[in-house]
């Protein structure tokens, strides 16, 4: 295929992602913005009044990065997850398989539509988040650089997912098991200094907390880790999720089989 060539799959991909989300935008973009309206009404008002400032910050402020994060990550594994899968499960995931168009453009296609649709969410929960506090962006180049790495990143996740996912079941397995658990546990509603030493050091197993500290950083210029550790935390898993998924599409595995 051309270069030309090429590009056009990947967008008809990419077009066919964002208006599969966006044509059911109460169901995917809605939900997200209320949701982050509960937790700043009962974490940052009714709670935050309580706690008080968090590392020299108001604790409404505090929670704000990690609330968006929190809803980047689910919502750009869930669109390549349920997109994937959906695919299989139709079968025209093997139309696109056939066809001259190389793997990695159907993968970077998925992963594009999860990014796109995480990104969506985003937006509109920080517009969500403006009613709550008064959003000061300490280095935006930080802030959005993170997001869309930690988008792509689970977007590869849920194209992994989808890949070996045989029942509309096994989709909502690793978010439910672990997603979920490991965003709460990643820092969004507090600081790790906060813990005993022993589970601080618990905590830096978990991935999320590199990721919600460098976005926390990027908004208001507080983050307990090492916003180098962080980057390199971020580019590795990105390269290992990608090559896996791109090896797993190669293979056929769980379409061809």
């Amino acid at each position: 295929m051309t270069p030309r060539q090429k590009y056009v799959a990947f967008k008809t991909i990419v077009i066919k992602e964002v208006l599969r989300f966006a044509r059911i935008w109460l169901q995917t973009v809605l939900p997200p913005m209320i949701t982050t309206a509960l937790y700043f009404v009962i974490f940052g008002n009714l709670i935050g009044s309580q706690i008080g400032d968090m590392q020299g910050v108001r604790y409404m402020e505090y929670i704000v990065p990690g609330l968006i994060m929190m809803a980047v990550i689910t919502n750009s594994y869930a669109n390549v997850v349920s997109s994937f899968y959906g695919s299989k499960f139709q079968r025209h995931i093997e139309e696109m398989l056939v066809s001259p168009v190389p793997n990695y453009i159907i993968l970077l296609g998925f992963m594009a539509g999860g990014v796109a649709r995480g990104l969506t969410v985003g937006v509109a929960v920080t517009g969500v988040a403006l009613f709550f506090s008064h959003l000061q962006v300490h280095n935006i180049a930080v802030a959005v650089s993170v997001v869309v790495l930690t988008s792509i990143l689970f977007s590869l996740g849920g194209f992994i997912n989808g890949v070996y996912a045989k029942s509309f079941d096994d989709i909502s397995i690793v978010p439910t098991f672990i997603l979920t658990p490991l965003t709460y546990l990643g820092g969004v509603f507090y600081s790790i200094h906060m813990l005993p030493s022993f589970w601080q050091h618990v905590s830096r197993v978990n991935p999320i907390l590199y990721m919600v500290n460098a976005f926390r950083y990027g908004f208001i210029g507080v983050s307990d880790i090492s916003l180098y550790v962080s980057y390199g935390i971020i580019l590795a898993f990105i390269a290992v999720l990608f090559t896996v998924a791109l090896w797993l599409l190669d293979k056929g595995h769980g379409i061809r089989s």
